[in-house]
């Protein structure tokens, strides 16, 4: 199975590329994940948000590989414990289809965007830095992987 993290933003600090190649890198044995970034529309004092997000939105799905499940990631929905992601990548996985994460702008999807998805994951109540997000994802996907596997790494109970 495929897990394409799509990220709205480019060029983000090294130390954000270097976490997530880490945890892709780990989790290569039981499925591919890769990160595609997507331009961001650009914000100034008197920019049409509505029209930023909606190009965004457009931009990320139009990057989605063809057949693949959509995953949103938004704040505003029940967050999954780590056994539940388990249990929701092995779902993915018993499906046989491709899995695509998408990661908003600052201002987060349009309808668009949201009817189209599949599902969608909130990490937390809380907001992260969306550079930030795309290495907590990497590592809940490899702590969820090491869950199913019965590897030691993910000890919780």
């Amino acid at each position: 199975m495929n897990i394409q993290l799509l990220a709205i933003g480019e060029k983000m600090p090294t130390w954000v590329t270097e976490g997530f190649n880490d945890y892709a890198k780990r989790i290569r044995r039981d499925c591919r994940l890769t990160l595609k970034e997507v331009r961001a529309g650009k914000r100034t004092k008197n920019a049409d948000l509505l029209r930023i997000r909606a190009d965004e939105s457009q931009r990320l799905l139009a990057a989605v590989p063809n057949g693949s499940r959509i995953i949103l990631l938004d704040i505003d929905q029940k967050p999954w414990s780590t056994p539940e992601l388990a249990q929701q990548i092995k779902n993915w996985m018993a499906s046989g289809q491709h899995t695509a994460l998408l990661i908003g702008g600052p201002d987060g999807f349009d309808d668009i965007c949201r009817s189209r998805a599949d599902q969608i994951w909130s990490l937390s109540p809380l907001t992260f830095p969306h550079s930030l997000v795309r290495i907590i994802v990497a590592e809940q996907i490899y702590r969820a992987l090491s869950i199913l596997r019965n590897h030691p790494y993910h000890r919780a109970g």
